[in-house]
C-alpha cells in the first residue's frame, strides 16, 4: 500500500509532535481509516518530504509525530503561469488539477467578454478556496512538494497588462507559429487559455499589443479544457521535464 502524502500549511520541524489541519484528519481519520502507529509522508511547501507516524486518532483530530525531512525537488525547469478563462462546472477544477499534475507554477482564473461564468462577492470567494483545496490535493496526488499559487480571479485585460518578462502565449486556431517553432530556451511561460466561446476580436488584438504571440495546437478544434493541458504538456516536452 502507497503511504498517503498528506500536506501540512505551517513549516515542520523534526520530532515535532503535531495535530493534522481539520481537512487533512479528515481525509485520514475519516476516508482513509488510519489508526495510531500507521505511517504518512507530510510536506510543507517547502520541497521537503517528512516520514511522519500517527500518533493518536479522535473523531476530530489526527496528531502525529514528524520525522527527518529530506529535500525532494519534483518541479519543473519551466516556470508556467496559466491565465484561464473560467469554464462552466467542473471543467474548471479538472483544469486546475490536471495542470497542476504536469507542472503548472500559477494558476489565475480570468474573466472575459465570452466567459459565460458569473461569480461574484461571496460565491468567488468560496469558489477559489475550493480551486485551492483541488491543488493542494492534486500535488499530494502527483508527488510534488510545492503548491502552486492560486491567485485572485480578474479580467482578462489587466492580466494581460502585467508586467512579466516570460514568453507570452495565446492559442489561435490561424496562427503561424506552433510551440516545436518558438526558439529554445525558456525559462518562463505565460500561457493564455480563452473561453469556450474563444476570445473577441479585441481581446485577440489586445493580447498582441501586450506582446502575446499566437500558436497553433493542432488542425482540430479543442475543447478549453483539452487545450489547456495539450498546450502544458506540449510546452513541458519542448521546454520541461517531460520527455
Amino acid at each position: 500500500m502507497r503511504i498517503p502524502r498528506i500536506y501540512h500549511p505551517a513549516p515542520l520541524d523534526a520530532s515535532a509532535e503535531i495535530a493534522l489541519s481539520e481537512d487533512a484528519a479528515n481525509h485520514v481519520g475519516r476516508v482513509l481509516r488510519m489508526n495510531a502507529g500507521q505511517a504518512l509522508q507530510l510536506f510543507d511547501g517547502s520541497n521537503q518530504i517528512f516520514e511522519a507516524e500517527i500518533i493518536q486518532v479522535d473523531k476530530k483530530s489526527v496528531h502525529v509525530r514528524v520525522g527527518t525531512g529530506q529535500w525532494e525537488d519534483r518541479e519543473s525547469p519551466l516556470n508556467l503561469h496559466l491565465g484561464q478563462v473560467i469554464s462552466r462546472g467542473e471543467k474548471m477544477e479538472f483544469t486546475i488539477q490536471k495542470s497542476i499534475e504536469l507542472g503548472v507554477n500559477i494558476i489565475t482564473p480570468l474573466f472575459s467578454e465570452r466567459c459565460g461564468v458569473s461569480l461574484t462577492g461571496e460565491r468567488l470567494a468560496k469558489k477559489l478556496q475550493q480551486w485551492q483545496k483541488i491543488a493542494i490535493a492534486a500535488c499530494e496526488q502527483c508527488g510534488r512538494n510545492r503548491i502552486p499559487e492560486i491567485r485572485e480571479a480578474m479580467p482578462l485585460a489587466s492580466w494581460c497588462a502585467e508586467l512579466d518578462d516570460s514568453l507570452k502565449l495565446n492559442l489561435h486556431p490561424r496562427a503561424e507559429q506552433s510551440i516545436n517553432t518558438l526558439p529554445l530556451p525558456v525559462k518562463h511561460v505565460r500561457l493564455l487559455i480563452g473561453p469556450e466561446g474563444g476570445l473577441s476580436a479585441d481581446e485577440i488584438a489586445m493580447t498582441t499589443g501586450y506582446g502575446f504571440t499566437d500558436i497553433l495546437l493542432g488542425p482540430r478544434v479543442l475543447r478549453t479544457e483539452t487545450t489547456a493541458l495539450t498546450a502544458i504538456t506540449a510546452l513541458q516536452v519542448r521546454f520541461g521535464d517531460l520527455g
